[in-house]
Order: structure tokens, then sequence, then C-alpha cells
């Protein structure tokens, strides 16, 4: 179970088409090559099971709405994966109540958008987890993939849509 970052870093920023507000979506992708490897990744062996890909970063301040998993070219059969966010410190939100801006506590949660999305057959996968409400990332935190299912042994290729408020630092 590796960790892979990719180097693109910075992902597109999109604005809503709106005078008014912060509507934000940051888009993110993968794209293996005929081993399985990330494209610009800094890990050269296939995705495996179980390895962990940090897309990118979500800002501080960034309230989470929604996220669309666009798969274009499958995965190996059976790939699956969950998606989510971890601080890029490290270091989970541990405030056990809110604070004197009445911000709720923040755990990191690498399923917070779904799990057991399908990489393995072309198509859009809206976030399903049900259990989460929208939170404000009190810190930096890169969007994360987790692998299951099977290890990637093939071109492949996905996008992800996370939907949201920039609000700024909190």
């Amino acid at each position: 179970m590796a960790t892979i970052t990719s180097k693109a870093g910075v992902q597109q920023r999109i604005f809503g088409g709106t005078p008014y507000g912060n509507r934000t979506v940051h888009k993110f992708s993968i794209d293996t090559n005929a081993a399985g490897g990330l494209v610009g990744g800094d890990v050269t062996t296939a995705i495996g099971l179980g390895d962990k890909v940090r897309l990118g970063r979500l800002p501080v301040g960034f309230e989470l709405h929604d996220a669309l998993t666009l798969v274009s070219t499958a995965f190996t059969a059976l790939v699956t994966a969950k998606l989510g966010f971890e601080y890029v410190d490290g270091v989970d939100d541990t405030q056990a109540a809110a604070d004197a801006q009445s911000r709720p506590y923040v755990p990191q949660d690498d399923d917070y958008f779904g799990a057991a999305i399908a990489l393995n057959a072309a198509g859009r996968y809206r976030a399903s987890n049900t259990a989460v409400r929208p939170v404000t990332l009190p810190k930096d935190a890169y969007l994360i993939l987790t692998t299951a299912g099977a290890a990637n042994a093939k071109v492949a290729a996905l996008d992800i849509l996370v939907e949201g408020v920039d609000r700024g630092p909190v």
C-alpha cells in the first residue's frame, strides 16, 4: 500500500458564472500508462491494490459540497476506489468542540465523497456518502483516491470535479 502523489500539483479552478458568490469547482485528473502507473506521479510503478493517490490540494476555507467522478477510460477489471481527503500536514483536526467562530470539528475522511466507486467501467459517478454534511476545511487538504478490488494494469483516465464554496481561510 503505497502513497502516490501527483506532480501536477495545481489543479484547474473553475468559478461559477454568476456575478456574486464564491461557487468553485476544482478539477483533478488521473491518467495511467500501459503498465497502470500514474502519469506525472512521484512513483513509476502501477497503482496497486490499496494504494492512496494524492490528486492535489483543496485549499483552507473550501466548503465541500459534492464531487463528480468521470471515468472516461476504464481501469482494470474489479478496480474500485474511495474518494476523500486528508490534511497536508498529516495531523487530524483535533478540535473537541466548536471554536469562537462556531467552526465544527472536521476530521480527515478517506471516503467523504464515497466508497466502492467503480473505476473499472466508464461512467459518471456522483458523491454517494449520505452520512456526511458539508464541511469547511480548517487547513489545506489533499484530495485522495484509495484503490480497492485489484491493482491497475492498463491505460486509464478519469477526472474528478469537486464542488463547493471557497470561503477563504477560516
